[in-house]
């Protein structure tokens, strides 16, 4: 489908903008499925990366990516279809995602119960899991949104702000709306370079990166809902209400509840002062202590940040509890070793005697 869309506000436009990327057989690729694409292939780069610097084992890294990216796809497509399940007469209706229609926080749902299930499988740090992918995350939400651009879908309500969005589909008639898909993206750019710049140098405790990606994504998706004129609603008690808009406010509450259960454990060098030190020198060369996903590196940091142990507290706890064992061991032999060189002594004296 075409369109032309403008920014007069900005002096730009109208220019025409087509939906389809091109054809392949006949079939028509869109530019909002190739959008998609790009953003998941730069979130996993990016995810990947960080999971190396968190210590997770790339092989368990490539395992949860194999069942989160469509395990994902599908949260998303569902959500999306459930928002007006009439519009679809058949199973095929529903699995052209070519056609466009993702639900991002049913993908979002969808990728953490993935997680959650393959961390126990693998017996990987969950938390820990969540602070490597969800950045990546948010690279492919804000690439993401740029395909409903292409698609001049996913606007908000009209307005004559200096901003404004126009959108025709004769190139006649044009009107004018919030462009939410940019305000989205921008929100998700500007917390993904919080993440990267602040956030995560500043990481104590696992779960920390997760606990502001849920927060800052859901507290400005709350507002920028309420703009759009396509949202699904749900009747309570007589009113309805924003779907997304109030997953939005329960992504807040969780967040700030998790954080403060997390603030109130004790702080894990594996994820904290250590992890801080080696992001801000630039340094993910990190060595799993075993194969079967345990994140333990080899070596850690003790009182503020000199290196040591795989197991540093740990060891240095047995160590220390050993110590008076070694010590009497130390001693017998000793006192064993001079009842037999006296014995020795004797022997040698009556000798020379005879």
């Amino acid at each position: 489908m075409i369109h032309w869309l403008s920014f007069p506000g900005f002096g730009i436009g109208p220019f025409k903008v087509d939906s389809v990327a091109f054809s392949v057989f006949g079939r028509e690729i869109a530019w909002y499925a190739l959008i998609i694409c790009a953003g998941m292939i730069l979130a996993f780069f990016y995810s990947k990366n960080r999971a190396k610097i968190y210590g997770i084992v790339e092989d368990d890294f490539y395992d949860l990516v194999i069942f989160m990216i469509p395990i994902g796809i599908i949260g998303a497509r569902l959500y999306f279809v459930l928002r007006k399940p009439e519009l679809y007469k058949s199973f095929y209706d529903v699995i052209a995602i070519w056609n466009g229609g993702l639900g991002i926080y049913g993908g979002i749902i969808a990728g953490f119960l993935t997680v959650l299930v393959v961390s126990r499988i693998k017996k990987m740090k969950f938390l820990r899991i969540l602070d490597a992918v969800s950045p990546g995350v948010m690279i492919g939400q804000l690439i993401g949104r740029w395909g409903n651009f292409m698609n001049a879908e996913a606007h908000g309500t009209e307005t004559d702000l200096p901003w404004r969005m126009g959108i025709s589909d004769t190139g006649d008639i044009t009107h004018f709306y919030h462009p939410t898909f940019l305000y989205e993206s921008l929100w998700n750019l500007i917390g993904f370079l919080l993440i990267h710049f602040l956030i995560q140098k500043k990481k104590r405790k696992d779960g920390y990166i997760f606990c502001f990606y849920i927060g800052w994504y859901g507290f400005g998706r709350t507002f920028i809902e309420l703009l759009r004129t396509d949202s699904l609603y749900i009747n309570i008690f007589g009113n309805d209400y924003r779907i997304s808009s109030l997953v939005g406010i329960f992504s807040v509450f969780a967040a700030v509840i998790l954080y403060f259960i997390l603030r109130s454990k004790p702080c894990d060098l594996e994820s904290g002062a250590y992890y801080a030190q080696r992001v801000n020198k630039g340094d993910d060369k990190f060595a799993p202590a075993s194969e079967s996903g345990s994140t333990l590196f080899s070596e850690d940091v003790r009182d503020g940040g000199a290196a040591s142990g795989p197991e540093d507290g740990t060891e240095s706890a047995d160590e220390d509890a050993k110590a008076p064992e070694n010590a009497e061991e130390q001693k017998e032999q000793e006192e064993q070793t001079e009842r037999s060189g006296g014995k020795d002594g004797e022997n040698d004296g009556d000798e020379a005697a005879r």
